[in-house]
């Protein structure tokens, strides 16, 4: 009997699942759900940065996915010997004292704050700004120091603090909180004792300061100063972490009979999306892995004898085993890459949506018939003529901060601008400013690196942006001045996931020797081209003054609050 695995990979708008030969790799079957609740825009205010999921999205899509791929595979259920989970990240969800989310009590059923606080979300920016206050300052040990030395409000802690103190009635009945990979994980293996539960060193370590200095998470004497509950609630949640090649336990009989497979099925431990993106991209020492979808997660590995204690400023964590288990894990990225692009299509596919509605002209069909078009086409049309506009200084220059920025040094009060813009500037001027800011976002992280003394040779791009817009990325080749290769898979974290898989149900020693047998071919190469590297010089060039001017001005308005 051949041996397969899943990996199971949820993005920001939908979780897919794909089945994967374990002798070669090969993906037999795959699926996407997207969520619904999400998708119609449910427990979500754009305007005040709130970004939340219901668990049942999550829930519904494990099921419909695993489902699906066991199914029209036709392979047999006892040949499926391992399920990992990826996730979004930092994305906690608050839990009662057997580990159910909040949202699926009765009581909670439609109140955001129990819903899970997705990554994007950035309602907690003062909570954040606090605990790096209090980490410079209390006197003791910095517990961000592994984490960039700057705590962000995308994660963990700064998002729980933030919810207790909104709503008294979540933090009277959240005894727990959990990661999202450590939810679906655990729910998975039976969910029925919580504080035995492995969960993930991979969220831990990046998201939640946890780290082996200190024995585990940051002491109560810390996190009281913050608020009595985050004190209290360390008692319930973990002391040791647990990399992704462990196992979690095996299939709990209710959810091997959901999903078609058997009890026999190991899961392992959870993992984030971009770390297992990395694995399924093939990473290797001095490869940059640019996880390049609505954000960017950029993700290196060094081992821990050239590493060592040094910490690297401004990035997302360094983590031992978070991607490969006996390295560390660095990771960084931008707050919004295609979000970016998403974001001007909106823009400009609002007078269409709301003009096309009220037209007197067109037939319901008609009008459903135009917007769609419309709407496939619109990005595609604009990069075709954005490509071929002159690299000049009339060119509009603009920041990719529209969702703030992850890194280098973390600051979700940032906001995007633009310049240079004038009678001439169109549609297309704008797009291609767009492309740019996202292109010297990147730069700005790699030199970061650089400037830190961790070596880049290679860049490994992968996800929807990397394998679908050539435009973009041989932009990003000319900007960072290197040649960029671009992994074959349509889903590389789920792959990345189903190698975990492989090595905790025992098929390979390892993650690198899987890896090795397993990850994404390269499909594609983008070289830089001499004569455009040189004119992208004074267009970085005012990118950055713009940068300057827009930090500068931030940091005063927040100053006079």
């Amino acid at each position: 009997m051949k041996n397969y695995v899943i990996g199971l990979d949820y993005g920001s708008d939908s979780v897919r699942a794909v089945l994967i030969d374990a002798d070669n790799g090969k993906e037999l079957s795959s699926s996407v759900y997207w969520y619904p609740r999400w998708k119609a825009g449910a427990y979500c205010e754009p305007d005040h940065n709130q970004f939340r999921q219901h668990p049942l999205d999550h829930i519904e899509g494990l099921e419909s996915t695993i489902r699906e791929v066991v199914k029209s595979s036709g392979v047999a259920a006892a040949s499926v010997k391992g399920i990992c989970v990826d996730t979004t990240g930092s994305s906690p969800v608050p839990v009662d004292k057997h580990g159910t989310p909040l949202a699926l009590l009765p009581a909670f059923a439609e109140n955001p704050n129990a819903m899970m606080v997705l990554w994007k979300d950035h309602t907690a920016i003062k909570e954040a700004e606090e605990i790096n206050e209090l980490a410079a300052n209390w006197g003791g040990e910095d517990y961000t120091k592994y984490e960039g030395g700057i705590y962000s409000s995308e994660w963990f802690w700064a998002k729980i603090l933030h919810i207790v103190r909104t709503d008294a009635a979540v933090r009277a009945h959240a005894y727990s909180w959990v990661e999202h990979c450590d939810l679906m994980t655990y729910m998975l293996v039976g969910g029925e004792n919580l504080p035995a539960f492995k969960r993930s060193r991979c969220a831990a370590g990046h998201k939640a300061m946890w780290h082996e200095d200190w024995d585990g998470l940051p002491p109560k004497a810390f996190l009281e100063k913050l608020h009595p509950y985050l004190a209290e609630v360390r008692d319930r949640l973990y002391q040791d972490t647990y990399t992704s090649d462990q196992v979690a336990g095996t299939l709990s009989a209710a959810w091997a009979e959901k999903l078609g497979l058997t009890t026999a099925t190991v899961v392992a431990v959870g993992t984030f999306d971009a770390h297992a993106g990395a694995v399924g991209a093939g990473i290797e020492e001095y490869s940059l892995v640019r996880v390049m979808g609505t954000s960017t997660c950029d993700i290196m590995v060094a081992p821990n004898a050239v590493i060592g204690s040094k910490t690297v400023a401004g990035i997302c964590g360094q983590v031992n085993g978070s991607v490969l288990p006996g390295w560390v894990g660095l990771e960084a990225g931008q707050s919004a890459f295609g979000d970016v692009l998403a974001w001007f299509k909106s823009i400009l596919m609002w007078p269409l949506d709301n003009l096309i509605a009220e037209s007197e002209l067109l037939n319901e069909a008609q009008k459903q018939a135009l917007l769609t078009e419309a709407e496939r086409k619109l990005i595609p049309t604009l990069a075709r003529q954005a490509e071929y506009l002159p690299l000049s200084e009339s060119l509009p220059t603009a920041l990719d901060w529209i969702n703030g920025r992850r890194t280098p040094d973390a600051n979700q009060a940032l906001k995007s601008a633009f310049s240079n813009l004038s009678l001439g500037t169109k549609a297309p001027h704008l797009f291609k400013a767009l492309v740019h800011a996202i292109c010297f976002g990147s730069k700005k992280i790699v030199d970061r690196f650089e400037e830190e003394g961790v070596t880049i040779k290679k860049i490994i791009g992968i996800g929807g942006v990397a394998r679908k817009s050539p435009f973009i990325m041989q932009t990003l080749a000319n900007v960072l001045n290197r040649p960029i290769a671009v992994a074959s898979s349509d889903y590389a974290p789920a792959l990345g996931a189903a190698i975990y898989a492989a090595v905790a149900a025992g098929l390979y020693p390892d993650v690198a020797t899987a890896s090795t047998q397993l990850a994404s071919a390269v499909e594609a190469e983008y070289y830089p081209q001499a004569e455009q590297v040189e004119k992208f010089k004074p267009l970085n060039a005012d990118y950055e003054a713009l940068a300057k001017f827009v930090e500068t001005i931030t940091a005063e308005k927040l100053a006079k609050k």
